[in-house]
């Protein structure tokens, strides 16, 4: 199975387009057009966000060194503290042809398409509580780069000697390939374990629909797909729950600091703002 997703430069071209047609919406007559400029400018922060994302994962092609003897080293690490073993879980999940073809299908298809749909969803149902949550995944998404460059590791599929096996590889759903540059030494930590955890809190503290127990199911689908197709470490999805809750307090004291210090300069006091959707993380 060939997925093919923008490269970083496609990306950027997409991001400049839309805040392109934002100014433009902004300033036709039509009303119907201006009330498309929000959309066009928050599709463009998200394209933007991609965009450095895919350039990040193609700088650190460059920096493989250690890579694999840290990956072994988070293997010997898990069993001393006794988590369990992935590869059990593979063979528990991905033990027939029929159950890894679909769990490998919601690995390459899930992660950005339910975060899409998220976002949408937000924007459209809950526009108070977009931007906060927005800032939070901005941030996480950041410090999940930023890690990945410094510090590469490989994923376990692609450790020898130790019972793990590429099911994607071994099916021909690899998304490693077909114009998806992505980086296959970034194991740490899980950007697709940090995004499902945000959509789960998020969902379900914002919704009150009975449906929003869809949220944190797709974090607990996400953990265990990622691990049973040896994409993923179980240290790195806690890495990405631990940067999550780390972001959302970033994001609550820095908006509070800055309104702090708007109010000092007006001279009367402003109603704080509702933190980040996940500080109940």
């Amino acid at each position: 199975m060939i997925v093919a997703m923008l490269d970083w430069q496609q990306a950027a071209a997409l991001a400049v387009g839309l805040l392109v047609a934002g100014g433009i919406a902004a300033v036709v007559p039509a009303r119907r057009v201006r009330l498309l400029r929000p959309f066009a400018v928050e599709g463009a922060i998200v394209a933007g966000l991609y965009a450095i994302w895919q350039l990040a994962g193609t700088l650190s092609h460059e920096n493989v060194s250690g890579a694999f003897a840290r990956a072994r080293w988070i293997v010997r690490a898990e069993r001393d503290l006794h988590l369990p073993n992935e590869v059990d879980v593979q063979h528990l999940l991905t033990g027939n042809a029929a159950s890894a073809h679909v769990i490998d299908i919601y690995y390459a298809t899930m992660h950005f398409s339910v975060m899409g749909v998220f976002l949408i969803w937000l924007f459209v149902r809950h526009r108070d509580q977009y931007r906060p949550v927005r800032r939070v995944l901005a941030v996480l998404t950041l410090f999940c780069l930023l890690i990945q460059l410094w510090l590469p590791i490989a994923p376990p599929r692609l450790l020898h000697g130790y019972g793990f096996v590429d099911t994607a590889l071994k099916y021909g759903q690899s998304v490693y390939g077909g114009g998806f540059d992505a980086d296959q030494l970034s194991a740490m930590p899980s950007v697709h374990v940090a995004w499902a955890a945000l959509v789960g809190v998020t969902v379900w503290r914002v919704s009150s629909s009975s449906w929003r127990v869809i949220g944190p199911l797709h974090f607990v689908v996400t953990v265990l797909v990622v691990v049973s197709t040896a994409n993923h470490f179980w240290a790195d999805g806690i890495v990405a729950i631990a940067l999550l809750v780390l972001s959302t307090y970033l994001v609550r004291w820095t908006v509070a600091g800055l309104t702090a210090a708007r109010e000092r300069v007006r001279g009367r006091p402003e109603p704080v703002p509702a933190p980040a959707v996940v500080g109940s993380v």
